[in-house]
């Protein structure tokens, strides 16, 4: 299938590896120009380097830490002026913050900062350049809806769903569409230093009906069609890609 993507340019942040490394390297497979941001300069160079080899145009490469004060204007800035324009972004950057009851206000700051207010920020630093073109993608790499106990990545992630579903009834008419999708177990770097292979086995058995923990090109593969002018009916919605794992029915 033609996504009719090629052509089109991405910000791609927390691109580095991961799910944001491979929904880099499968937008670049689809023809699209990319940006790609991450703390870590030296992972963006192999991500640049195994999307070159591939055939694709070499990225405009972000090293930026999303903590920084800063970190939405000058990535922003880097991507339009390294791309020109910016039809699609990923918003991918963040992380898990568990903590319990007493928690410090600085932990809370730093993990709706990492999880919201930067995703948040950047959004609106490229929304008017997309209105103005009259299209636009946006999404937004989450996280569950169970929480386990007192987590700020989970608060977080439900504040972009909130905010999420509430701008995309402001910018559809604007031929502009945004989405979330919480991953589930998707093999990370993350993953693999939080759950022993013992567990993962385990879970793989008892509690993912699929069987399997996900690749990054399960999330990838939902993200491309999204973004695509086929995915233009599809607006304020969250998605999980999970392999059944969530019992929530919708």
């Amino acid at each position: 299938m033609d996504l009719k993507l090629k052509g089109k340019t991405a910000l791609v942040t927390g691109a580095s590896m991961g799910i944001g490394r491979g929904i880099a390297e499968m937008l670049a497979a689809e023809g699209v120009k990319l940006a790609i941001a991450a703390r870590r300069g030296n992972l963006l160079e192999e991500v640049s380097a195994k999307i070159v080899a591939a055939g694709g145009v070499k990225p405009v490469m972000i090293v930026q830490d999303v903590l920084a004060d800063d970190a939405a204007e000058r990535t922003a800035a880097q991507a339009l002026s390294g791309l020109g324009s910016v039809d699609i972004l990923i918003n991918n950057a963040g992380g898990s913050r568990h903590f319990g009851k007493d928690a410090t206000e600085e932990q809370w700051h730093e993990a709706m900062t990492l999880n919201f207010t930067r995703p948040r920020q950047l959004t609106h630093k490229l929304l008017d350049q997309m209105i103005k073109r009259k299209w636009g993608r946006i999404i937004n790499i989450t996280g569950k809806s169970e929480p386990e106990g007192v987590n700020g990545a989970f608060s977080a992630k439900a504040g972009i769903h909130a905010w999420a579903k509430g701008l995309s009834r402001e910018v559809g008419k604007f031929g502009i569409t945004i989405n979330s999708i919480p991953p589930g177990r998707i093999i990370s770097e993350q993953i693999l230093r939080n759950y022993t292979p013992e567990y993962r086995k385990w879970q793989e058995e008892n509690e993912i009906p699929v069987g399997r923990y996900g690749q990054p090109e399960d999330v990838a593969g939902l993200v491309s069609y999204l973004v695509s002018p086929l995915g233009g009916y599809i607006t304020g919605t969250v998605i999980p890609v999970d392999g059944g794992l969530r019992r929530y029915q919708f």
